[in-house]
C-alpha cells in the first residue's frame, strides 16, 4: 500500500466512516476507478455487509463486464450482475440529451429492487467531486432513487480518487475512463446494438495499435469521428496506420472515417446540448 498525503488520508478516513455509518450498502459497480475505490472503501468499512452490483447491458464495451468480475473477485466481495433493459425504453433509444438519465434510472431501479430483496439499506455510486460540475443527467436519476455519492460527499476529486486507488493497489488506478458506448452516438441518432458493435470494434482496433485515451464518435450516415490526444494525431495519420484504420473501420460498417483535429475530449457531445438542459440537470 503506497503512502498518501495527510489531507488525503483524512478524506479516506472520512469516506470509510461515512460508508460504515450506512450499516449495509450496495455499490453500483462498473469496474472503473471511481466505483472500485468506493467498493474498496466499502469492503474496509462494512466487510460482507457490502455488495457490488453491475448492470449487464449491450452498451458496455467489450471486456468491461469481465473486468468488473475479476476486480470483484480480487476484492473478495459479493458481486451480483443484473441484466438491464434500457433498450426497451423508447426515450433511451431516441438518444436525446437526457439519454443517460433514462439509463441510470433503469440501473438504479434494478439495484433498488435487489437491495430491498436482500435487506440492503443504502445504494451508492462512484460520482466524485469533479462530476458535480459536469453535465450529468444520471445524477438526477441518482437523486430520484436516493442513491448516495460518497466520493463527492467527501469532496474527493478525480485525481485524488486515482491516488486512493494506487494507495490500495487497485489494478484500475490508471485505467482511462470508459463510459458506455451509447455516449459515442451523436444526440438524435438512435442507439442500436448494431451501431454500438461498430463503435466497440473500432475502438478495440485503435487500442490494439497502442492508443489508450480515445473515442470513436458515431454521426449520421455511418460517419466515424476519431478523437485521440493531440500529441498522438501524427502517429495516427502515418500512412500505414491511417490505411489500416480506414480498412478496419470500413469493414466494421462505417462509410466515412474522419479525424477530430481538436483532439480527445471527454463528453464530446456536451457542446450540442441546449443551455436550459444543462441547467436542469446540473
Amino acid at each position: 500500500m503506497t503512502e498518501v498525503s495527510g489531507p488525503l488520508m483524512a478524506k479516506r478516513e472520512r469516506l470509510v466512516q461515512l460508508l460504515r455509518s450506512y450499516g449495509t450498502c450496495a455499490v453500483a459497480f462498473s469496474g472503473g476507478v471511481d466505483s472500485a475505490v468506493v467498493a474498496k472503501a466499502a469492503q474496509v468499512a462494512l466487510g460482507h455487509n457490502a455488495l457490488l452490483v453491475t448492470g449487464d447491458s449491450a452498451a458496455m464495451a467489450d471486456g468491461e463486464l469481465d473486468g468488473a468480475r475479476e476486480l470483484a473477485s480480487l476484492l473478495g466481495m459479493r458481486h451480483v450482475i443484473v441484466p438491464t433493459a434500457e433498450f426497451s425504453n423508447p426515450q433511451y433509444v431516441a438518444n436525446n440529451a437526457d439519454r443517460c438519465y433514462h439509463c441510470k434510472s433503469e440501473l438504479y431501479a434494478r439495484i433498488s429492487n435487489l437491495a430491498e430483496l436482500l435487506g440492503v439499506d443504502v445504494i451508492v455510486n462512484g460520482a466524485n467531486q469533479d462530476d458535480l460540475g459536469d453535465y450529468r443527467p444520471g445524477m438526477q436519476a441518482a437523486r430520484e432513487n436516493n442513491v448516495r455519492s460518497p466520493l463527492a460527499e467527501c469532496a474527493l476529486t478525480k485525481m485524488e480518487v486515482r491516488e486512493l486507488a494506487a494507495s490500495w493497489n487497485l489494478p484500475v488506478a490508471e485505467k482511462p475512463a470508459t463510459p458506455c458506448l451509447s455516449s459515442r452516438i451523436a444526440y438524435g441518432e438512435s442507439v442500436t446494438p448494431e451501431r454500438l458493435a461498430k463503435i466497440d470494434r473500432a475502438e478495440r482496433f485503435l487500442r490494439s495499435l497502442g492508443f489508450r485515451e480515445l473515442r470513436v464518435r458515431y454521426h449520421r450516415g455511418d460517419v466515424a469521428r476519431i478523437e485521440v490526444p493531440i500529441d498522438q494525431i501524427a502517429t495516427l495519420v502515418e500512412p500505414e496506420t491511417r490505411q489500416a484504420i480506414v480498412s478496419e473501420f470500413e469493414a466494421a460498417g462505417f462509410k466515412f472515417v474522419t479525424l477530430d483535429m481538436a483532439g480527445f475530449k471527454s463528453g464530446g457531445f456536451t457542446k450540442l446540448i441546449p443551455s436550459e438542459m444543462l441547467q436542469w440537470f446540473s
